[in-house]
């Protein structure tokens, strides 16, 4: 098992920004690739980003290419969502997650957190 423990969301007014971490203990993910993902209410679960742990090449998805950024301390072993410009529609349950292959943290991660919840009020 690889926990991933998730931090940072709460209650931000729209066009404001948040910061979450994805904070591993135990394993190590130097072997990894890690993502995000988020689900709204009443909506299914969608990826965001995905970062390769050893060079740190990033991938987004087009509704947050721009206005989020991932990232990761290797050191920390922790993955960053950065996320600016927040609107309303960005509210939902996220989730970090890692895998060893970075198509597969992109559709069927094997590892995830317990979810953030990012509220952006209008």
């Amino acid at each position: 098992q690889v926990p991933l423990v998730e931090s940072g969301g709460g209650l931000v007014q729209a066009g404001g920004s948040l910061r979450l971490s994805c904070a591993a203990s135990g394993r190590t993910f130097s072997n990894h690739a890690m993502g995000w993902f988020r689900q709204a209410l009443g909506k299914e679960r969608e990826w965001l980003a995905a970062i390769t742990w050893r060079n740190g090449v990033t991938f987004y998805a087009d509704s947050v290419k721009g206005r989020f950024t991932i990232s990761r301390d290797k050191d920390m072993n922790t993955v960053f969502l950065s996320m600016n410009t927040l609107k309303p529609e960005d509210t939902a349950i996220y989730y970090c997650a890692a895998d060893t292959s970075l198509s597969a943290v992109t559709r069927s991660p094997a590892y995830w957190g317990q979810g953030t919840q990012v509220t952006v009020s209008s």
